[in-house]
């Protein structure tokens, strides 16, 4: 079966996205069956714990069987309308056994080739109907699966079909206590895993409408070393404890928001309702079932179960644990160097941050006092022009004084001229005066 699923993820890798969306849109999820590790020891282990008469899984004291809306919530099946994939290739069926099936290579040669993009993509659905989900023979889609499309062309989910092939061939194995299981047991071991180990922290793409629990677990990475013995002691010494009722992927859907026209009104006397404080006289608490349910319980025919074992009491995480290989310590020392780099990374960042702030201190520091400098050279430069345009005023009153001292100079020179000559002057009229007065005098002698 190897050899068509991996021909399957081939094809699948080959598609570009737009022919994936048309698939998701009509067949949900189940291409990511192709990407599922069947872990047969597990797989072999859990068919001995299958209660082939009340058709549950009975682990100890719990019992628990896959659901309808499980399922649907896992395979994400929408309302397809299919276009009759299969009428194309009904005159290659074949005789197989005590059934009539249709080769794979029939199917693949018509997924490789079609012209039509939509039958391509039906053709490689009935594939994975036929291959994965019901693999009834090796390399061969059973005919009654090309069936099943009519229901899908109605609108009508194939999950109730899936869920009783499971039962039947579990079953079947069980009462035998061997034979090949004819149903889809990925499927079967992701519910599983879903219901049987502790999820501590849930991711928020859970409440996202294209959320895939298949894409997820196909991704997770699970031990595939633990030997039929080992798995037969962990779900022999299972405990209530260790199951989650309600897996992480089950999410609700509806909410209610409106309850008729006062429907405000209503909520609010709800919440007061909640609001108030009753007072019990007295509260027992025990296992929410029915004493009619406990004494069917105790009666019922469970011979074909395993007991409990006592050889290994480890608790089932530690005994799961998944030991690293080489390749993932190598990851681990990589992912701590670099854990360390990062750090070594935010050191040197906020080193280079306070760097930078005293960069910009000192920067700014630097500023002002350039900015002071320079305002102090300003000052000065205004001082000594101040100072340069007095002295110039100074120069210029000089000048002018000297000019007017080299005036007065020549006027006080062209004075003493003037008074010389007035002198001179005054000095000869005194000697006429006086030799006048002398023959006056002269006169009378």
């Amino acid at each position: 079966m190897q050899n068509e699923l991996q021909e399957l993820r081939d094809i699948w890798a080959h598609w570009d996205e737009g022919t994936k969306q048309l698939f998701y849109q009509s067949y949900g999820d189940i291409a990511y069956l192709l990407d599922m590790k069947v872990d047969k020891h597990l797989f072999r282990v859990m068919a001995q714990f299958w209660n082939s008469a009340y058709n549950c899984f009975t682990f100890r004291e719990v019992d628990l069987v896959p659901t309808v809306v499980e399922y649907t919530s896992l395979l994400r099946c929408p309302k397809v309308q299919v276009r009759k994939a299969y009428a194309k290739v009904t005159t290659r069926i074949q005789q197989k056994g005590d059934s009539k099936c249709i080769p794979w290579e029939n199917l693949r040669d018509l997924v490789l080739t079609h012209p039509d993009e939509r039958k391509r993509v039906d053709i490689f659905a009935l594939s994975i109907y036929g291959l994965v989900i019901f693999p009834k023979a090796l390399r061969h889609v059973d005919k009654a699966v090309t069936d099943l499309f009519d229901h899908l062309e109605k609108g009508i989910t194939l999950v109730p079909v899936i869920l009783a092939e499971t039962f039947r061939s579990l079953s079947k194995c069980q009462k035998a206590g061997e034979g090949r299981f004819i149903g889809c047991a990925q499927l079967l071991l992701v519910w599983f895993h879903g219901h049987f180990w502790k999820v501590n922290k849930v991711s928020y793409w859970v409440f996202s409408e294209s959320y895939s629990p298949l894409k997820e677990e196909a991704a997770m990475q699970r031990r595939d070393d633990i030997s039929k013995k080992k798995w037969m002691k962990i779900l022999q010494n299972l405990k209530e404890g260790h199951i989650e009722w309600r897996t992480f992927w089950m999410v609700p859907d509806e909410i209610l928001y409106r309850c008729g026209y006062h429907y405000k009104k209503k909520v609010q006397e709800l919440s007061d309702a909640w609001k108030q404080t009753h007072w019990m006289k007295r509260l027992a608490v025990s296992s929410m079932v029915t004493p009619e349910y406990n004494g069917w319980f105790r009666k019922r025919d469970n011979d074909n179960i395993p007991r409990p074992s006592l050889e290994d009491t480890r608790p089932a995480e530690e005994q799961l644990q998944v030991a690293p290989s080489e390749l993932e310590i190598i990851k681990q020392d990589f992912e701590k160097k670099s854990f360390e780099l990062g750090k070594k990374i935010e050191q040197l960042e906020e080193e280079k941050m306070h760097l930078k702030l005293d960069v910009e201190v000192q920067k700014s520091e630097a500023k002002k006092e350039i900015r002071e400098d320079k305002n102090k050279a300003n000052f000065w430069e205004r001082k000594f022009r101040e100072a340069q345009a007095r002295n110039e005023d100074l120069e210029k009153s000089l000048s002018e004084r000297r000019n007017e001292r080299s005036e007065l100079r020549a006027r006080v020179a062209e004075l003493e001229k003037s008074l010389h000559q007035y002198r001179i002057c005054n000095t000869a009229m005194e000697l006429r005066a006086s030799l006048s007065k002398v023959e006056e005098l002269k006169a009378p002698l």
